[in-house]
């Protein structure tokens, strides 16, 4: 296929928010990796210590320290920007380091998800405990959803609620000790943002019935 040929998803490819972080914070994120690279660090060590900070986190919003939970997070987020920027400083880029990248993006979502979990069985708040479930789900479709898509040669990066916003929205409920507002928005907004990546993957294959490519 020629190199301008415009596939599926190169119709549907949209800039989003988290490219425009990535493009703002370049300069900031590539200081940072020299500075992790001079130190002898592994991009391996940068992924795998965010995770273990989010299991910091998940523990103490389990115990109700809200604040310091999303102080915590806060720290810990950035490091998924620096694993990727260290990488390719090092020239150590590979498809287990984007796997593994991915894999703990998962889990680090899930365990903070699982520690107001623990905090809201606690207080015996059910409805709370259902929203977590409804952000659980919610935020494996938005992300299963765009892999299943790409798998298929479409694209579905758009939505209103991609993992970054997630976080945009869950750092501050945590920090201002609002945990339930946090949740609820998470759990419809990223529904809504399911919603929107099927409609656009959908249009995309109607395109695709009609053209033939």
């Amino acid at each position: 296929m020629p190199e301008n040929a415009e596939t599926p998803a190169s119709m549907e490819e949209s800039k989003t928010f988290t490219d425009f972080l990535r493009k703002t914070f370049r300069g900031a994120g590539q200081t940072a990796a020299r500075f992790l690279n001079r130190l002898g660090i592994h991009p391996d060590t940068v992924t795998l210590l965010g995770l273990a900070g989010h299991f910091g986190g998940a523990v103490l919003a389990a115990t109700g320290h809200m604040t310091w939970a999303g102080v915590v997070i806060l720290f810990m987020a950035p490091l998924d920007f620096l694993d990727g920027a260290l990488a390719r400083l090092r020239g150590e880029t590979s498809k287990f380091g984007a796997f593994l990248d991915s894999v703990t993006d998962r889990y680090s979502e899930f365990v903070i998800l699982g520690g107001l979990l623990v905090y809201f069985l606690q207080k015996q708040d059910w409805l709370s405990c259902g929203a977590v479930f409804l952000a659980a789900t919610g935020s494996v479709m938005v992300s299963y959803i765009r892999a299943r898509a790409e798998s298929l040669g479409f694209q579905a990066k758009v939505g209103l609620l991609s993992r970054v916003e997630r976080y945009i929205i869950l750092i501050p409920g945590l920090i201002f000790n609002i945990p339930t507002v946090a949740i609820w928005l998470i759990a419809v907004l990223s529904h809504f943002t399911a919603i929107q990546r099927i409609a656009s993957v959908y249009r995309q294959a109607k395109t695709v019935d009609i053209t033939g490519k």
